[in-house]
């Protein structure tokens, strides 16, 4: 890293107006103290590293040339924007990211006028660039748009489905395509940066349109050939035919850590291109931060760390992970079921599947940021007669609800989906949040959907989906660690449909999904404490639904309460429409049946048990709930969720 000066230029930087005021000499200096201040603030609060500090002259560096707010800049994602938070106002805030009431993980619309586009699902910045940038065209504005995406997202379908559109419709857009592993290119240097400098000049471009000119002129074999021979030769020096292929003028590869190639390349793209232009910057992870670099993967996200070492900070953990048991569960029902295979959509550690993938390496297919086709592609590995494990996100499993419905659902196919960070999931916030997958998912004819109390449930349900063979099913289970209770060898398949019931009452009946269950067992003993007898069951599935188990607590119980870790819409409407059509509860008098789901907001980043607190999903909420529904103690139970 270069030696800082004795004079800090971070601190004389509260905003990139600023920033554009320094000399171009001055700007090395300030991206040394960027990467540092970035450094330091994640090791207080953790977060996503190695991809910031990738960035760090490319984000002064486009800061300085382009001039934001008034520029857009979209970065795809949203996990490497920390240094550009850094840069539009918000150091002072820095050291609360991704902390209850602190700054965003991601860039968010309502944190800064320097965050036009909010995300955190890859993918997107292209499209919305080219929305922004038709916006402007269309109002007769200026401005520049500029969309940052790595290659990574560019794995992503939707992207090339947005550059194939701003082709055709030549809008004037910046793509910035930010390589870190893609290796699609030859190796920067100096001649690559003097290239990039004369094709996005204005002097070339100039030439190359009155060549067009003269070639239009010749007869058409001519032409054709003309246009090629320069395509080509411009192509081999300079990569890029594909983007060139799709409407986009290519500029690059070109090393994104030197400021000397960058600044130019950027002012020539901003002043002197029309149309849609891509500009190849190449970069690497955790650069300037040596633990960082000599192993990006771990320092994609982090926990709180030491800044001198590099050591990361591990929680106490109780019991393993829900991701960590759903994966040696399914390595143990892979070891004498061949016909097992594993699919991740560019999340294999975040999902598990690295695991799965050491032990199987030939069953496991990690597809790229490419959510439908994971579906698509299990769909049809389940219609040859394989067992297709789609392990996703319940997030990311939102972006290929057609192929679940059209391609699996319809068809009837025995695709297995493996629902990681169910629920509320802490710092990662409302982008993150596994809110909708039981709603959606239980709407589908014949889809079987469950939900793990604890890591023993998951291995049983792991091996009821691998029994499964009727259709498709899913189960989800939450992020993080599990409760503690006592692990069996080897799943056993649960009967479809079928819950249970752990402590039985006479006056309450909590009926749970998944996770929550260990607050309402909480709830129980208050309530009975309370001189309330209460029953809690675990239902295992919100469909199909145990209706036996339902028509016995709602015949026994004064009070019949349901809770899960999902949005309106779910498996509470699921028990309240059987109960309703269901002729056995006819006439049943005094019943009074209540749901507990997340709120009709989206919540947040913050502690898990501070959201479920906050969304009225823990014991004492339950207990609450339970109070207001005998009309008793109402001010007991406002105290208890105040």
């Amino acid at each position: 890293m270069t030696q800082q000066s004795k004079t800090p230029l971070l601190d004389r930087v509260p905003d990139p107006e600023a920033l554009r005021h320094l000399p171009e000499s001055d700007l090395r200096q300030v991206a040394d103290e960027l990467r540092l201040e970035t450094i330091d603030a994640v090791s207080v609060t953790g977060g996503h590293l190695g991809a910031g500090l990738g960035v760090v002259e490319l984000t002064v560096a486009l800061h300085y040339v382009f001039d934001t707010p008034r520029d857009r800049l979209i970065w795809d994602v949203g996990h490497q924007a920390y240094p550009h938070k850094i840069l539009t106002g918000r150091r002072d805030r820095i050291r609360t990211l991704r902390q209850g009431g602190g700054l965003s993980g991601f860039t968010k619309r309502s944190e800064s006028a320097y965050d036009p586009f909010g995300a955190a699902h890859s993918s997107t910045s292209i499209s919305a660039g080219l929305g922004m940038a038709v916006a402007r065209d269309l109002s007769g504005g200026k401005n520049n748009v500029i969309a940052v995406i790595g290659d990574g997202a560019m794995s992503a379908g939707m992207a090339y489905e947005a550059m194939n559109n701003a082709g055709h419709l030549h809008s004037r857009l910046i793509v910035i395509l930010n390589d870190n592993d893609m290796s699609i290119a030859p190796p920067t240097g100096a001649m690559s940066a003097y290239l990039a400098r004369l094709v996005s000049g204005g002097a070339y471009r100039t030439i190359r349109e009155t060549a067009k000119q003269l070639a239009a002129k010749l007869p058409k074999f001519f032409y054709d050939k003309a246009k090629k021979t320069e395509e080509y030769a411009r192509g081999f020096w300079t990569g890029g035919t594909m983007f060139e292929e799709l409407g986009f003028y290519y500029v690059g590869p070109i090393d994104g850590h030197n400021l000397d190639h960058l600044l130019p390349i950027l002012k020539n793209v901003r002043d002197k291109q029309p149309g849609p232009v891509l500009v190849h910057v190449v970069t690497q992870k955790g650069k300037g931060y040596q633990p960082a670099e000599a192993s990006d993967d771990k320092y994609h996200g982090v926990n709180t760390f030491d800044v001198i070492t590099g050591k990361q900070s591990k929680p106490k953990a109780n019991a393993p992970s829900y991701t960590r048991v759903f994966a040696e569960s399914l390595i143990k029902e892979a070891q004498t079921d061949e016909k097992i295979v594993a699919i991740t959509a560019a999340m294999p550690g975040g999902t598990g599947l690295d695991l799965f993938g050491e032990a199987f390496p030939k069953r496991t297919f990690d597809v790229g940021i490419a959510e439908q086709h994971a579906v698509t592609f299990a769909a049809g590995l389940a219609s040859e007669g394989y067992k297709p494990f789609c392990a996703i996100y319940s997030t990311f499993l939102q972006r290929a609800y057609d192929q679940v419905v059209h391609d699996v659902s319809l068809q009837n196919l025995p695709v297995r989906f493996a629902i990681d960070r169910a629920g509320l999931v802490g710092a990662d916030g409302a982008t993150h949040a596994g809110s909708f997958d039981i709603g959606y998912l239980g709407a589908l004819p014949g889809m079987v959907v469950m939900a793990a109390a604890d890591e023993a449930e998951l291995v049983h349900m792991v091996a009821t989906a691998v029994a499964h063979d009727a259709g498709p099913i899913a189960f989800r289970y939450p992020r993080g660690d599990g409760v503690g209770v006592d692990m069996p060898e080897k799943g056993v398949p649960l009967p479809i449909g079928k819950g249970r019931i752990l402590r039985e009452g006479t006056r309450v009946a909590i009926l749970s999904l998944g996770t929550r269950l260990q607050e309402a067992l909480k709830a129980a003993e208050d309530l009975g404490a309370r001189g309330l007898s209460t029953t809690v069951a675990d239902a295992r599935f919100a469909k199909p639904l145990d209706l036996d188990l339902i028509r016995k607590l709602a015949a026994h119980h004064e009070v019949l309460i349901t809770i899960e870790e999902g949005a309106t819409g779910g498996f509470g409407a699921f028990v309240l429409q059987a109960i309703v059509e269901d002729g056995t509860l006819d006439g049943r008098a005094g019943l009074k049946v209540r749901t507990m789901v997340l709120p009709d907001a989206y919540l947040d980043h913050d502690k898990p048990d501070r959201l479920y607190a906050r969304a009225g999903l823990d014991a004492k909420a339950i207990v609450a709930k339970v109070l207001e529904a005998l009309g008793r103690d109402a001010e007991a139970a406002k105290s208890l969720i105040a």
